[in-house]
């Protein structure tokens, strides 16, 4: 295939977790078929990364390519921006007053 007529897509790593592929999100439109308004719609591709360069949340273009795998076709030509992903996930957040299942309580238990 010349490299003319490859598909370009261009979308956002929702996986880096395994070794050399990234799994990238692509967003697109088409209009619903009775009612006519837009509706966005999504396509997960399985793409080649040989550096291990992606991290979750980053903006990337994919290329089309021959098949790496039973299911990669797709190669990562760039990354076009670095996405911000929050080093602290929300069950390490401690708050006075919630337990863990973010019901509230109180520290007086008893008679009143």
């Amino acid at each position: 295939m010349s490299y003319e007529r490859r598909k370009i897509k261009i979308g956002k790593v929702v996986s880096d977790k395994m070794h050399k592929t990234v799994i990238v999100s692509v967003e697109w439109r088409q209009p619903h078929r009775i009612y006519k308004k837009n509706v966005r719609k999504w396509s997960r591709f399985k793409a080649h990364d040989e550096m291990d360069r992606c991290n979750l949340g980053d903006t990337v273009r994919i290329v089309e390519t021959r098949p790496l795998s039973k299911t990669k076709r797709w190669k990562v030509a760039e990354i076009l921006q670095k996405g911000d992903v929050a080093d602290l996930q929300p069950g390490e957040i401690s708050v006075e007053g919630v337990d863990e299942a973010g019901r509230e309580f109180s520290e007086a238990t008893g008679s009143e």
